[in-house]
C-alpha cells in the first residue's frame, strides 16, 4: 500500500486548527503546569510546521507568478503607504479612543 506525499504529511488547516485549540486551552488558564508545557512545546513543533508549509507555498507563487511574467513584489510598507489610513507615526486610526 503506498502513501502519498499529502497523506504522509498533515495538511496546513489541520495543523492550525490544532495549533488554534492550544492556545485557547493555554489562555483558559486551567491547566496544570505540566499540560501547559506540553501544549507549549506541541504548539511550537505547531507553528514550524506552518511557518514550513507557508513557506512552501510562498515559494510556489513566487514561481508561478515569475513563469507569467507579472513578478512584482511590494514590501508590507509599500502596501501600507498606499492606504490613507496608514500612519507612519504610529497611531492607529481605528483604535478606539478612551
Amino acid at each position: 500500500m503506498s502513501t502519498t506525499k499529502k497523506s504522509a504529511t498533515p495538511d496546513f488547516e489541520k495543523l492550525l486548527a490544532e495549533l488554534e485549540d492550544i492556545v485557547q486551552r493555554m489562555e483558559q488558564g486551567e491547566q496544570t503546569l505540566e499540560q501547559t508545557m506540553k501544549d507549549f512545546e506541541r504548539g511550537m513543533e505547531l507553528s514550524e510546521k506552518c511557518q514550513e508549509s507557508l513557506d512552501k507555498a510562498q515559494q510556489r507563487v513566487d514561481k508561478l507568478v515569475k513563469k507569467h511574467g507579472i513578478y512584482q513584489v511590494e514590501s508590507g510598507r509599500d502596501i501600507l503607504e498606499g492606504d490613507e489610513r496608514y500612519d507612519p507615526g504610529g497611531e492607529d486610526p481605528d483604535a478606539d479612543e478612551y
